[in-house]
C-alpha cells in the first residue's frame, strides 16, 4: 500500500464489515432510547437538548473518520479523517406524526435503520425525536459494524449518562473526553447496584460484545480465532454427533426451515417492548430456571404462535443461537498466565422446543438444552470455546455468501441475545432514561434478531427483521405478553 499522510489501515476485521455491506444488508447497529424530561422542563426542551449536542466544538476521533480507498491507497481501505465535518448531517431533530403513539415511533426507527451510512462521511447518526403523545423524548442512534459492535454502541451511549438526576451540562456521546467521564461515575453509580463479580460481569459484557450483533461479530471471532489444538478432535466428532441430532451443541446442523431463513430486503420493521424483570425471575424461581431461560422459552412461545398464525410452523424445533459467559477449564498455559483468566465466551444452539404445546415442557426442554450445552463447553479450554464457536457459526456466513439460502438447511433459525444493563435508573441534563432496546443486524438467509437488554429493573425486547421476509413483527409483542402470562399460570405464579 502506498503511504498516504493521514490515512490509517482498516483491521481486516473492519474491513470485512464494509465489504459484506449492500444495499439489502446494511451493516450497522443501533439502539432507540427513551427519555422522561424533568420536571422544569420547558415547551423548548427538546430544540435546547437538541442544539446542546449540535453545537458541540470537540469531536472525539472515532466519529471524525471515514472509511476510503483509491489509486493512492492501492486500493486498500483506509480511514481518514473527514476534513468537511457537517454536524448537522449527523445530529438530527425530528418529530412523529399525530397522534404520536410508540407506533408511529417504532415505524420511524425502522425507516432510519433502514438507509446505509454513506461512506464519504463519518459512519453515525443520532436523532432526536419529540412528539409522543405522552412527552417522553426519544434518541435514536445508529453506528457502522465497523467502529463498535452493538453493545459497545450502547456502553457508549451510556457512558455519558450518570446517576445524578440533579447533574447538568453534560456531554454528548460523541464529545471528546465524553467516554472518560464512564470511570468518574462508576463509582458512584456501585451504590445500589448488587454487586457481581468483575469476571462475571466481563464476561457477560464480552458475550454481547461479541456475539450479540450476528454477522459482524461471527466474523470477529473466526478471524481472531487462535484455537488450542489440545482436545480439539474428541470435543468436534462429540460436538458434530450431537449437531447431527439436533441436540444441545456449539454447532447445528439440523435446523428446520422457516421463513425466516431466506434472502431479505434492505427494508427495515423494527419492535420494541419492555416487562419487569420481577415477572421474569418469578417463574424463574417457581420453575427452577434461570431469568434466560424465561427470556427464550417466551421467544419460543411467540415464535411459535406468530408462525402457527402463518401457518408457517415447522414440525420440528426451531434452534437459537444463544451466546454465552462461561468459567472454561484452563490450560496449564493459562494458570501460568493468570492475566488470559479462566472465563470464556461461547455459544449454544438451543432447542426452542416450538414443537411442543404446552408452555411447561418448552421451558424445560429449553432449561436442559442451556445447561448441557454449558456444561459441554466449560469441559473446554477458553481457546477450544472459541474455536468451537466459530465452527458452530460459519455456516451463517457461508451459507449467504454462497446465495445457497433455501437450498441448504439453516444452522440454526434466529439469533436470541440477553445482555444485562444498569441496574439503576440514569439521567442526561435531567432527563430520565425511562427504556433502552438494542436495533440488530438482520442478514442474509437470518432475517429475524431479537436482542434483550435490562436496565432498572425491566428487561427490555427489541425485534429487528426484513419488513417483507417477517410480516407484522409488531404482533410478536402481543406474544411475547401472552407467553409470560402462560409461563406464569404454568409455573403456579400469581
Amino acid at each position: 500500500m502506498v503511504s498516504v499522510p493521514g490515512n490509517r489501515l482498516i483491521d481486516p476485521t473492519s474491513a470485512a464489515f464494509l465489504l459484506a455491506e449492500n444495499r439489502n444488508m446494511p451493516m450497522h447497529v443501533g439502539g432507540l432510547q427513551l427519555f422522561e424530561p424533568p420536571a422544569d422542563a420547558g415547551p423548548g426542551y427538546v430544540r435546547t437538548m437538541f442544539e446542546s449536542m449540535r453545537d458541540t466544538e470537540r469531536i472525539a476521533p472515532l466519529f471524525l473518520k471515514h472509511p476510503h480507498r483509491s489509486v493512492r491507497t492501492g486500493g486498500t481501505l483506509v480511514w481518514r479523517d473527514d476534513e468537511q465535518f457537517d454536524i448537522e448531517h449527523h445530529v438530527r431533530h425530528s418529530a412523529l406524526p399525530q397522534p404520536g403513539r410508540v407506533r408511529e415511533l417504532l415505524e420511524l426507527v425502522g425507516r432510519l435503520h433502514s438507509t446505509r451510512l454513506a461512506w464519504e462521511r463519518p459512519l453515525w447518526e443520532m436523532h432526536m425525536i419529540e412528539g409522543l403523545a405522552d412527552g417522553r423524548v426519544a434518541m435514536y442512534t445508529k453506528l457502522h459494524h465497523s467502529l463498535v459492535d452493538g453493545i459497545s454502541a450502547m456502553r457508549l451511549m451510556a457512558s455519558t449518562l450518570s446517576s445524578d438526576p440533579d447533574r447538568r451540562r453534560m456531554p454528548a456521546p460523541f464529545a471528546e473526553g465524553a467516554a472518560r467521564k464512564r470511570r468518574a461515575d462508576k463509582e458512584r453509580e456501585q451504590e445500589g447496584a448488587e454487586s457481581l463479580p468483575a469476571a462475571a460481569v466481563d464476561a457477560a459484557t464480552t458475550a454481547a460484545r461479541t456475539l450479540a450483533d450476528l454477522p459482524g461479530d461471527t466474523l470477529r471471532t473466526a478471524l481472531s480465532i487462535s484455537a488450542d489444538a489440545a482436545g480439539m478432535p474428541m470435543a468436534l466428532v462429540k460436538t458434530l454427533r450431537k449437531g447431527l441430532k439436533n441436540e444441545t451443541s456449539a454447532v447445528s446442523l439440523a435446523a428446520p426451515r422457516t421463513i425466516f431463513n431466506q434472502s431479505i430486503t434492505g427494508a427495515r420493521r423494527f419492535a420494541a417492548q419492555d416487562w419487569p424483570i420481577e415477572r421474569i425471575r418469578g417463574v424463574g424461581k417457581a420453575s427452577g430456571t434461570t431469568i434466560n431461560d424465561v427470556v427464550l422459552a417466551m421467544c419460543s412461545g411467540a415464535m411459535r404462535t406468530y408462525l402457527t398464525e402463518l401457518d408457517a410452523l415447522p414440525e420440528q424445533s426451531m434452534v437459537s443461537m444463544v451466546p454465552v459467559g462461561l468459567k472454561a477449564r484452563q490450560t496449564s498455559a493459562a494458570a501460568a498466565n493468570p492475566g488470559d483468566g479462566g472465563n470464556a465466551i461461547g455459544s449454544v444452539m438451543v432447542r426452542l422446543a416450538t414443537d411442543k404445546a404446552d408452555p411447561a415442557d418448552r421451558l424445560r426442554t429449553i432449561a436442559a438444552s442451556m445447561k448441557d450445552g454449558k456444561e459441554a463447553l466449560s469441559s473446554m479450554t477458553p481457546a477450544q470455546i472459541v474455536a468451537m464457536s466459530a465452527i458452530g457459526m460459519a455456516p451463517s456466513i457461508v451459507v449467504p455468501m454462497l446465495k445457497m439460502q433455501g437450498i441448504v438447511r439453516p444452522p440454526y433459525n434466529l439469533i436470541i441475545s440477553n445482555v444485562p444493563g444498569p441496574r439503576v435508573p440514569h439521567y442526561w441534563n435531567g432527563a430520565q432514561l425511562v427504556g433502552t432496546y438494542p436495533v440488530s443486524i438482520p442478514i442474509n438467509g437470518m432475517a429475524l434478531n431479537i436482542t434483550c437488554t435490562s436496565y432498572a429493573g425491566n428487561m427490555g425486547f427489541g425485534l429487528t427483521g426484513c419488513r417483507r421476509t417477517v410480516p407484522h413483527l409488531q404482533r410478536l409483542l402481543t406474544f411475547l405478553d401472552d407467553e409470560l402470562a402462560a409461563l406464569e399460570k404454568a409455573a403456579g405464579v400469581s
